[in-house]
Order: structure tokens, then sequence, then C-alpha cells
């Protein structure tokens, strides 16, 4: 009897642990979606652009030193990421006119009017994004990852895709 009780003790703690860890990862999970989703919002708040130091090199960050991507996939200063894409990768959009921040050409900043009609900046024609697991400032977790049909890299100061 004891030894009954004694599995049924730790079997309800193994199971009690496992709902305690899988609510802990939905938990996670919408917490990085909902910053990933307020930094595209909230970039309109925040529509400097500057350059920073990274392990490839001086690169294109937000005023948050969020990191910021190009879709190779892109054509014509166009944005081709929605939907799901969107979603992994969102764009860093804005209100109003973007900043340049040191080490940056103010004369290759601009924006590009998306299909849902929001303004997404752009540097050197293309168009720049997050991506949705990058949640820390400083952090870069997928350079030169091919996701949605193109190759994500992040940008140089020259607004040319770093290889």
């Amino acid at each position: 009897m004891r030894g009954i009780r004694s599995s049924r003790l730790v079997g309800g703690a193994v199971l009690l642990g496992a709902a305690v860890a899988v609510t802990m990862a939905v938990l996670a999970s919408a917490a990085m979606a909902a910053r990933s989703g307020s930094h595209a919002a909230g970039a309109a708040r925040a529509t400097a652009v500057t350059a920073r130091s990274s392990r490839y090199g001086r690169v294109l960050f937000d005023g948050s030193g969020r990191a910021l991507y190009l879709f190779a996939r892109d054509r014509a200063g166009r944005s081709s990421c929605s939907g799901a894409c969107a979603k992994a990768w969102p764009p860093f959009l804005t209100k109003s006119a973007p900043k340049a921040g040191i080490g940056l050409r103010a004369g290759l900043l601009g924006t590009t009017r998306r299909s849902d009609g929001k303004l997404q900046v752009t540097y050197a024609g293309h168009p720049l994004y997050y991506y949705s697991g990058d949640v820390r400032p400083g952090e870069i977790k997928c350079q030169g990852v091919s996701n949605f049909g193109g190759l994500w890299l992040v940008v140089s100061p020259a607004g040319k895709a770093v290889r």
C-alpha cells in the first residue's frame, strides 16, 4: 500500500511538473508573439535606425537595439513578406520619416507602402524587418537563414546585405 501511495505521489508530481512546463512554454510563446507584434507596431514610435557593432561587423539596428534584416526575395523596394511570413519576420513600420543615427546615410533611408497600407522603413531600397526570435537588444539569431522562399540577411551601413 505504501509503495502504491508513493507511486501515485511521484506520478502526480510528474504530471504537475509537465503541466507547469507546458503552461510556461505557452506563456513564453505568447509573450514572444506579443513582443514581436509590439515591436512592429512600436517601431512607429521609435523609427531611428542606427549602426552598431555585431559579430557580423557593423549592421543596422532600430532605436531600441533590435537587429534589422532584409529579405533577398524583395524586389524593387517592395515587400514580398506578408501573412505567416510577416508574423515570423515583422516589418519595421513607421508613421513618419525615419531618422538616421550616427554612421548611417540619411539619403538611404526611406519608406515603402505595404499591401495593408502601412509604411515600412527601407534602407538603400531594401524593406527592413525584425526576426521574431530576436527578443533582446543586440541579438541576431537568423542571419543567412533561408525562410519563406528567400534569404534573410542583416544590412551594412552601406546598404548592402551582409553575407
